[in-house]
C-alpha cells in the first residue's frame, strides 16, 4: 500500500500492472487445477469427467469476468480498489481452475499436468516482469514453453487435440457416432508358477509396463528378473507407450533408477512392429494403452488413438489389480483373447511372486 504512489507515477505502470495481474491470474488457476489432478490420480476424487450442465458458458462467463477485472484494475490508481480486483480474479481464476480441470476424465491427467506444468511457467514469467528479474522470466519462459511442447507431442501420440483435452471433450479425432463394441468371452486367469512357465518357455519376450508398475514401484523386482532371463539368453525389452505413468518420461526414469539397460527400454514406434515376433508380452499395469479397442472399434471413445499391440503376440500375460477398465472407462478386449491369461493382483507382490519363482527354477 505504502508503495501505491510510486508505482502510479512508473513509466513501465501498465506493464507491471498485467504482469501481476496475469501473474495471479494464472497462478490461481495452477493451484487449484493441480489439486483436482491430484486428487484424481490418487483416487481422491472420482477420474470420471465432472460434465456440469453449461460448463462452457460458466468457463466463458469467469473468463470475461477476469478481463473486466483486468480492464478495471488498468484504469485504476486506486491501491484498495486495485488489491479487491486481484482478490476478485483469485477467487473466479481459482473457481476456473476447478470447473476446467473438473471435467477432464483421469485419462487425461498426463496431458493436463503438463498443461498445468505450462500454466506455472508462465505465471513465474509473468512474476518475472513484474519484478523486473530476468532469471525468473526466462526460467518462467522455459517451464511454459516446454510444458507447451510436451502437451502438444502428448495429444499427437493420444490423437487428440490440446482444446478437445482442454474443455473436457470426449473421445478421439476419431471416434463415430455409433454404438461403442460390446465385449463378449471369458477370460483365463493363471497363478505366478504358470507365468513363470510361460516366461522360461518363450524366447522374445516384451515387457510393456503402465501405470499400475508406478503405483506399486515394482520396477525393482522387474529390473533383476529380466536380467535372470538375459543371462539365460532371452531377448527381453520393454515397450514404452508416450503417455504411459502419471507422466511422459516416468517409466523411462524408474526403470534406469532400478538398472535396466538403456538400449533394451524401446519407444512405441520402434516396437511395435515386433509384436508379431513376440512369443510372450508382459504386460505390467497398462490398460488404455494397450487397448485393442482403438484400432478394432471404431466407435470407441479411444478410437484411432495409437496403442502397443501386445495382442499380435503369440502369448499375452497382462498383470492388473483386476478386470476393471482403465481410466479412460473403456473395456479392454484383449482380456477375453485366446492368447490372453490374466494375472491377477498387486503388482509388486505378482512380481516379487515371479522372481522368487524364476529364482528357484534356476537354482539360483
Amino acid at each position: 500500500m505504502s508503495e501505491a504512489g510510486h508505482l502510479a507515477s512508473d513509466p513501465a505502470v501498465s506493464v507491471i500492472k498485467t504482469s501481476l495481474f496475469l501473474g495471479t491470474f494464472i497462478g490461481a488457476i495452477t493451484w487449484t487445477g493441480s489439486l483436482v489432478a491430484y486428487g484424481k490420480l490418487q483416487g481422491l476424487l472420482n477420474s470420471n469427467p465432472l460434465l456440469l450442465p453449461g460448463r462452457h458458458v460458466l468457463n466463458a462467463a469467469l473468463l470475461a469476468s477476469n478481463v473486466g477485472a483486468l480492464g478495471w484494475y488498468l484504469n485504476t490508481d486506486d491501491a484498495t480498489l486495485g488489491l479487491a480486483l486481484l482478490g476478485a480474479t483469485t477467487l473466479l481464476s481459482s473457481t476456473m481452475g476447478v470447473t476446467l480441470t473438473s471435467a477432464i476424465g483421469g485419462a487425461d491427467m498426463p496431458v493436463v499436468i503438463t498443461v498445468l506444468n505450462s500454466y506455472s511457467g508462465w505465471a513465474l514469467c509473468a512474476e518475472g516482469f513484474m519484478l523486473n528479474n530476468n532469471l525468473m522470466t526466462i526460467v518462467g519462459a522455459l517451464i511454459g514453453s516446454s510444458g507447451a511442447i510436451l502437451s502438444y507431442i502428448m495429444c499427437k501420440a493420444m490423437n487428440r487435440s490440446l482444446p478437445n483435452v482442454i474443455l473436457g471433450g470426449y473421445g478421439t479425432d476419431s471416434t463415430g457416432t455409433g454404438k461403442a463394441m460390446e465385449i463378449t468371452g471369458t477370460h483365463t486367469e493363471i497363478k505366478a508358477d504358470q507365468a513363470v512357465d510361460y516366461l522360461k518357455e518363450a524366447q522374445n519376450i516384451i515387457i510393456t509396463p503402465g501405470y499400475g508398475l508406478c503405483v506399486a514401484k515394482a520396477q525393482y523386482p522387474i529390473a533383476e528378473m529380466v536380467e535372470l532371463l538375459r543371462k539365460k539368453g532371452k531377448n527381453v525389452k520393454f515397450a514404452i507407450h508416450p503417455v504411459a505413468g502419471r507422466m511422459p518420461g516416468q517409466l523411462n526414469v524408474l526403470l534406469a533408477e532400478a538398472g535396466v539397460p538403456y538400449d533394451i527400454v524401446h519407444e512405441m514406434e520402434e516396437v511395435n512392429d515386433e509384436f508379431k515376433e513376440t512369443d510372450l508380452t508382459l504386460v505390467i499395469g497398462a490398460n488404455d494403452t494397450v487397448n485393442s479397442a482403438a484400432e478394432e472399434d471404431p466407435n470407441s471413445i479411444i478410437a484411432g488413438m495409437p496403442v502397443l499391440r501386445v495382442w499380435n503376440s503369440k502369448q499375452v500375460i497382462v498383470m492388473k489389480r483386476s478386470l476393471g477398465v482403465g481410466y479412460a472407462a473403456v473395456d479392454n478386449p484383449i482380456f477375453f483373447k485366446p492368447n490372453t491369461a490374466m494375472l491377477l493382483g498387486d503388482a509388486k507382490k505378482t512380481c516379487d511372486a515371479l522372481l522368487t519363482k524364476i529364482k528357484q527354477d534356476y537354482e539360483i
